[in-house]
Order: structure tokens, then sequence, then C-alpha cells
């Protein structure tokens, strides 16, 4: 059973939870005015919060996603990493920026709240490369949650925004 996963240490899932981590402790330290989390779906924080879990045991403990290899598998590996590149370049516009709901959750390069979606499809391909039923699933489960989160704020965000004049 192949997509079941071989236990055993990832250090490519480290270089990606670092990746992730790391901007998400400093954006604590910097969040933009007026974010609040306090209206945020139970549903979709509980989809997160599994999500999460799932997905970091899953990248930690099983070796599959680590390079093994160039076949026509590494194009997830390299979409994946891709992903993880635009998802930094989102947190140094952030950290350039004003520090604004506005920076925080406008689209980049067509990816629509990349806060939440570049990392989900980037754990998503990884579990791809990987042949990695567990994080797949995982990645799926976050998505809904996450990704559902920063929908929720962006819409809020535009529904509260100056409207254009015609």
């Amino acid at each position: 059973m192949p997509w079941l996963g071989h236990f055993g240490f990832s250090w490519i899932g480290t270089l990606y939870l670092l990746a992730l981590w790391i901007p998400n402790i400093i954006w604590a330290r910097h969040k933009p005015a007026g974010y609040d989390a306090r209206d945020e779906s139970p549903v979709l924080i509980t989809f997160e919060r599994i999500g999460q879990v799932f997905s970091t045991a899953a990248i930690l403990i099983f070796a599959n996603t680590n390079p093994h290899g160039f076949s026509h598998w590494s194009v997830w590996l390299v979409l994946s990493i891709l992903l993880m590149l635009i998802y930094e370049g989102f947190w140094i516009r952030y950290f350039r920026g004003g520090h604004t709901l506005e920076d925080f959750y406008r689209p980049l390069f067509g990816f629509p709240v990349p806060g939440a979606s570049l990392p989900v499809l980037a754990f998503f391909f990884l579990g791809i490369y990987g042949k990695l039923a567990w994080l797949i699933g995982a990645s799926v489960i976050l998505g809904v949650g996450h990704i559902g989160i920063h929908l929720q704020h962006a819409k809020q965000l535009d529904q509260f925004s100056p409207q254009p004049r015609k």
C-alpha cells in the first residue's frame, strides 16, 4: 500500500513547516490593523485545527516527501516548492507593505487569499509527489477550514471597503 506512507523523518517537511511557521510567528506581532477573528465560523475553525494537526504529523513522520530521484512525479515536487516560494513572496510583500488587511488578503499572481491558499496547495502537491494519502487528505481538510476562514475575512473586507464611484 504505497499511498499509506513509509514512516521516517521528512527533512523537506521540516523545511516546509519552518517556512510556514516563522512568518506566522512574526505576523502575530504585526497583525493588520482591524484584524478580528471573533466572527470566524466554528465549523471552519474545527476543520482548520484538524487539518493543521494531521498535516503537521503527516509532513513530518513520513519520509515519502523527501526527494527520491528524478521521475515524472518530480513535477509535483517542483510545483510544491514553487508555491512555497511564492508563499514566502506573499509574506515579503505583506511585511514590506503597510501591514493592512488589504495587503493581507490581496491576491498574488492570481491566487486568492494567498496566505491560506498557497501553503495548502503546496502541501497537497507535496502529498501527490510523495504518494502520501494522509497528507493529501489532511491538506483538503486544512484547505476547507483555512482557506474558508480567509475567504470569509476577505469577503467582509470587500463589504466594508468604499465602493468605486460610477
